[in-house]
This record gives C-alpha cells, sequence and structure tokens, in this order.
C-alpha cells in the first residue's frame, strides 16, 4: 500500500454520507447536507456530525474529501465546537443573571419606602443654602429639597444623584433600601425628586458640589421622565446641529453652560440698575409700538395699529429723552427690535437695550459715566459669589477692563486700518466717510485688545439727532465702544438741542417731522445739552462669558428665519 493510500485509509470516517459545495452551498445552519441543500464548509459538516463521510463538489461532480482537507475541515470543527461551547456557557451565565436580577427585581417591588414618622420634620430649603443646614457639633438638622436629576449613578447597595433646582446642585446619597427599592432602578435624567436627610461634608478624598452631600432618609418620586428614544440624552445631544438645539432650546436651558449665562445675565441686570442707582438715574418704561423711526426705515418691523401703520421699536431713545425735563437722567432696559436680515454671530431681531439719556454734560462727562457703568457692572459681577465664579468657569482669561478706556477717533482708525492692509467693504483703502463693516472693526479691536471708545463718526454715516463737533463739522459727537472678541457693545451721542440744527437733520435724512412734533418740542421748551446711549445686553454678556455668538446669551433667541420655541 502506499503512503497517499495509507494516510487515506486512516481518515476515512465510517458514518452518512454528506455533501458540501463551497461555491452554491446554503448557509451552514440552514443547510442539511444532502445534494439539494448542501453544507457550506467541510468544517461546519464534521461539526454537525463528526462521522460524516463528506463529499465535496469539484468541477462538475462530487468527490470523496481530499486528506489534507478533511484533516483542516476537522480543526476548524473543533473550532466551532469550542465556539458552540463558549456560547452555551455566555448564554447560562446570561440567563443566570437574567434569574438573579429578577429575583433581585422581585425583591426590589417588595420594598416600600417610607418616611420614619419618629424622625423630626424636615425643613424645607433650596439647594442654593444647604450649606448653611450641614451638621456640626452643635447641630443635626433634617432638610427636604426638590429638584431635577442632573446626574445619576446607581450601584449595588447605593445611588448617587445630583440635583439641580435652579439655586445650585446637590449630591444625594440613597442608600439600603432607598437604594434598593424598585422606584430606584426606575429614575431617570430630568425626573423630578423630593429628599429628605442630613447635610453632610463630604468625606476627605471625595468632591462633591459644594463640598457637602445630603444623606437620604427619604425621597419620593414627583414626576418621572422619558428613558429610551425621548430620554434628554437623545434629546438633546453635544454635539447636534446648532438648528435642532435650537429647537430644543426649553432642554438645553438646562444643560450646565447656557443655565450659567443666564445666571451672569440676571446678575449683569442687576447690577446695571445698581449702579444706575448710585449714579442718581431713573428707570422708565418707553412703549414698544411706536409710529416713529430712530435708527431707519429698512430695519423696521411694521404691524397694523388699529388701521394705522405702526412698528417694534428700534430704540426708546427719543422717550427717554422726553423724560429728562420731567425726571432728570434715565434709563430703560427694554427689548427693542431690527429687521435685519443678517445671520452675523452679533445680531439678533430682538434683543434687550440698556438705554440711558442724562442731560447737562460734555461729550467727555458721558465717556466718563460709560466707563463708570462698565466697570461698575463688571466688578458687581465678578465679586458676585455666584455670578463670579460662573464668569470665572465660562472664561477663564477674562479680565476686568481699566479705566479710562482707550479714546480713538474714526480718522484714527481709517489710519490704522489702512496701516494694517485691513480694506474697506469694496477691498479698497479706507477713506474718509467709509462705514468700517463689522469684520475690519473687530479684527481691529482684537488686534489692540482693549477696550476701545471709537469717536467722531462722520455725519453722513450717523443719525439725523447726533450733534456736530464744535471745532469740525464733518464729524458728530458720536462713540461706539469696542470690546475684544465682540466688536461694538455701545453706541451713543450727544444730541442737537438746537431747533433749526435737528429739522436740517430730519430733512437731510427725508424724515417728515410732523410725526416728530413731540420730540421736537423738546427743543422748544427748554433746550438743554443732552446726550445718551444704548447697550446691548447679549453683546456685552458674550464678552463677559467668552460666547462666540450672541445667541447664546439670549433666552429664546429671535433672527432672520427663526421665531421658535
Amino acid at each position: 500500500m502506499s503512503e497517499l493510500e495509507k494516510q487515506t485509509s486512516d481518515l476515512k470516517i465510517a458514518g452518512p454520507t454528506v455533501y458540501v459545495n463551497e461555491a452554491t452551498g446554503l448557509d451552514d445552519a440552514s443547510a442539511d447536507g444532502s445534494q439539494a441543500k448542501p453544507f457550506k464548509t467541510p468544517a461546519y459538516a464534521l461539526f454537525v456530525n463528526a462521522e460524516s463521510s463528506i463529499q465535496v463538489y469539484k468541477e462538475e461532480a462530487y468527490e470523496p474529501i481530499s486528506p489534507s482537507a478533511l484533516k483542516k475541515a476537522k480543526k476548524g470543527a473543533d473550532g466551532l465546537a469550542k465556539k458552540a461551547e463558549k456560547s452555551k456557557k455566555l448564554a447560562e451565565q446570561a440567563a443566570a443573571r437574567e434569574a438573579e436580577e429578577a429575583k433581585k427585581m422581585e425583591a426590589a417591588k417588595n420594598i416600600v419606602i417610607k418616611e420614619d414618622a419618629s424622625l423630626p420634620t424636615a425643613t424645607k430649603i433650596k439647594i442654593g443654602v444647604a450649606d448653611q443646614y450641614r451638621i456640626t457639633s452643635d447641630k443635626s438638622p433634617r432638610v427636604k429639597v426638590s429638584g431635577w436629576i442632573h446626574r445619576l449613578r446607581v450601584q449595588k447597595g447605593v445611588a448617587f444623584v445630583v440635583l439641580r433646582d435652579g439655586s445650585g446642585f446637590l449630591q444625594v446619597v440613597l442608600s439600603g433600601d432607598l437604594a434598593n427599592a424598585y422606584q430606584t432602578t426606575t429614575l431617570t435624567l430630568e425626573s423630578t425628586i423630593t429628599v429628605s436627610g442630613s447635610i453632610k461634608t463630604v468625606p476627605e478624598g471625595q468632591t462633591a458640589p459644594g463640598g457637602h452631600e445630603l444623606i437620604a432618609d427619604y425621597y419620593e418620586i414627583v414626576g418621572l421622565a422619558p428613558s429610551g428614544d425621548e430620554s434628554i440624552t437623545n434629546k438633546v445631544q453635544e454635539n447636534a446641529d446648532p438648528s435642532i438645539l435650537l429647537d430644543q432650546r426649553h432642554l438645553t436651558l438646562r444643560g450646565d453652560t447656557l443655565s450659567a449665562v443666564m445666571k451672569v445675565r440676571a446678575r449683569f441686570l442687576r447690577a446695571v440698575r445698581e449702579v444706575y442707582e448710585e449714579e442718581g438715574l431713573t428707570e422708565v418704561t418707553p412703549p414698544c409700538m411706536v409710529q416713529t423711526q430712530v435708527e431707519g426705515g429698512s430695519t423696521l418691523f411694521s404691524f397694523n395699529y388699529y388701521g394705522e401703520e405702526a412698528y417694534l421699536t428700534q430704540s426708546s431713545q427719543l422717550y427717554l429723552e422726553t423724560c429728562v425735563p420731567a425726571l432728570g437722567d434715565v434709563y430703560c432696559i427694554q427689548e427693542s427690535f431690527r429687521a435685519e436680515r443678517s445671520h452675523t454671530r452679533r445680531h439678533l431681531s430682538e434683543y434687550t437695550h440698556i438705554e440711558a439719556e442724562l442731560g447737562f454734560l460734555t461729550f467727555e462727562d458721558m465717556l466718563e459715566h460709560i466707563e463708570r457703568l462698565i466697570c461698575g457692572v463688571v466688578d458687581k459681577i465678578l465679586s458676585d459669589p455666584v455670578s463670579g465664579p460662573l464668569v470665572k468657569q465660562l472664561n477663564p482669561n477674562f479680565v476686568a477692563p481699566q479705566r479710562p478706556f482707550m479714546r480713538m477717533p474714526y480718522v484714527d482708525a481709517l489710519e490704522w486700518l489702512n496701516e494694517h492692509n485691513i480694506p474697506n467693504e469694496e477691498g479698497k483703502p479706507f477713506t474718509f466717510g467709509d462705514d468700517i463693516a463689522e469684520a475690519a472693526e473687530r479684527r481691529m479691536t482684537d488686534e489692540i485688545g482693549l477696550p476701545i471708545f471709537l469717536t467722531r463718526f462722520p455725519l453722513e454715516i450717523k443719525s439725523f439727532y447726533m450733534k456736530k463737533c464744535a471745532d469740525d463739522k464733518r464729524v458728530t459727537e458720536s462713540v461706539d465702544v469696542l470690546m475684544p472678541n465682540v466688536g461694538e457693545v455701545t453706541g451713543g451721542s450727544m444730541r442737537i438741542q438746537d431747533l433749526d440744527e435737528l429739522l436740517e437733520g430730519l430733512k437731510r435724512e427725508n424724515i417728515s417731522p410732523e410725526p416728530y412734533y413731540w420730540f421736537i418740542d423738546q427743543r422748544k421748551y427748554g433746550a438743554y445739552p443732552h446726550g445718551g446711549y444704548g447697550l446691548g445686553t447679549e453683546r456685552i454678556l458674550a464678552w463677559l462669558c467668552d460666547r462666540f455668538t450672541v445667541r447664546d446669551c439670549s433666552l429664546y433667541p429671535r433672527f432672520s428665519g427663526r421665531c421658535k420655541p
């Protein structure tokens, strides 16, 4: 017998004949080894029945498997057998885990969370004052807090919940039956709960918001938020398209960043009122529905007002001017509206406008007043225990501006831009009378890196009511306040006090004086030197909080194409 015949004899296996066709065979799991349904691989044929006699299709007919192929098939079958055994073990383990989980779940459902009636009545508090109720050597108060689940981590026998109520964040520790109860397994992010317990200092080496945590002795679910596809993490994803995040603004506001900006915004507006109180200004509330323009007809939102044409105000300036003779220096914090089809990062169609009008002052007096306002507001925000750390968190490199701000006349700005090869909107060097576009203005401000009073703009590119400079009638006593990273945040001017000069300005802008009779009367009945300005709240916040766009600084931003939710 030849060596080849001997090997073949050794490898022959008695048993049923099965067929393998590697070209046309069915998926192994659905084949039966017949000629009609041949296996795809010899290894699977041996895995199914180790005693099989294998016929492999070669060219036009089935032939017995070769010794080398049979040897390879045995190795493959061994591998499949090991894999199957592993899968079986994994399945058994999974089944055991499921049984164990089902047992635990059944036990959890039998746990009833009840408040211990022997405990003292809990004092209802806000998270922001939780530190005042911390356990000390001489007191051990019991407190009750309510809020939304901001973060959640459930472990064996213990659950950690970071609760949010708008005033702050508090880590809550659930243990024992509180952690093991079925209701705890149903908790989801943004669910609302009420928890009672004691505030303790966080153990050394561990961290939690505020350095303390609530050790719970009782809690109840107030409102359970959805899980799965409807969960908050699926509705609002960090890297989602900005338009989707704006559609879900009501949910994105709950995030760390936007909520922080809104808290800084609240402190900012309060600080503005505080500084104005210190400066002796009186707050007034002018109308938002008007029939006169301030900044130009092309940016007016018009509407039908009982059969008359009216507009949403662009500015409350004209009304503020009428208040000064009656109330002295005045200010307002009011919404203004600009129908600009602009999609730049610093434009909104509706924004919170801070405006002031002051009497019997010079242009330099007004600049110094604006410096005191901006620096005073910033100081109050940074020294506040809530907003100060938030600004540091949002804008770690922020440095409070120092007085005096840099003064730069318009003509000097043109010279600077031309020296730095920054062209106008037509791609040419700047010449007198050119409007300095946003991009060029911001680039100059960012490179200088300081707050700038950009002053003395040409008459033809400013509004009809701005006063001409005494030493150069081509320019006005006007100012834009420019801040690094955001550009213009404030615009103002001294106002024309002479009646004939005001009428000339209206004529120059082709504005009929008739609807402005009440404004013109301010020059008839006791003319006086006066000036004013307006600050864009969202732009100031973008500077303070280092936001790329003012949209992040508005609760529900409105701009071209966006008026929801």
